[in-house]
């Protein structure tokens, strides 16, 4: 069995396991980075977050790529370009709701405000990647002899 019908026989629901684990993995690297640059550098909170976004993209679409969905095969360059545009809009909203947090709720962590942000970023994500980024274009049928 080829690559490519391995991932059309994945079911849905292990997809979205799937989706869900590229996830975790994302967030660790999102919530450890705005830790280190926040905490271990000194950088606000705001950039901070900027730049741990920055490198859980790129982590989640190398692994997105590979185990969760059938490269797109537009090329990586094309398929990068819109995996960032589904995580600039995924990520506008997580960002928004991040510091909708922060700036109600002065005490609030802002590792737990990323969790609750990214909670709900995912399902945007998700279909965005699903339907954009990944998703083949239809061969055309070959005309009849």
């Amino acid at each position: 069995m080829s690559v490519a019908r391995a991932f059309e026989a994945l079911p849905p629901m292990a997809r979205l396991l799937r989706f869900g684990m590229v996830g975790g993995i994302g967030f660790v690297v999102d919530a450890s980075m705005l830790a280190v640059i926040h905490h271990g550098l000194g950088v606000n909170p705001f950039a901070a977050r900027v730049f741990s976004i920055v490198l859980a993209a790129f982590t989640t679409w190398r692994l997105n790529r590979s185990v969760t969905f059938e490269p797109s095969g537009h090329g990586q360059v094309r398929e990068g370009f819109r995996y960032y545009y589904v995580v600039v809009f995924s990520a506008g909203i997580n960002y928004g709701i991040y510091g909708a947090i922060l700036l109600s709720i002065k005490s609030f962590p802002p590792v737990l405000a990323a969790v609750a942000a990214t909670g709900c970023a995912m399902t945007i994500s998700y279909v965005g990647y699903s339907q954009f980024v990944f998703r083949r274009d239809a061969k055309p049928e070959s005309p009849a002899s």
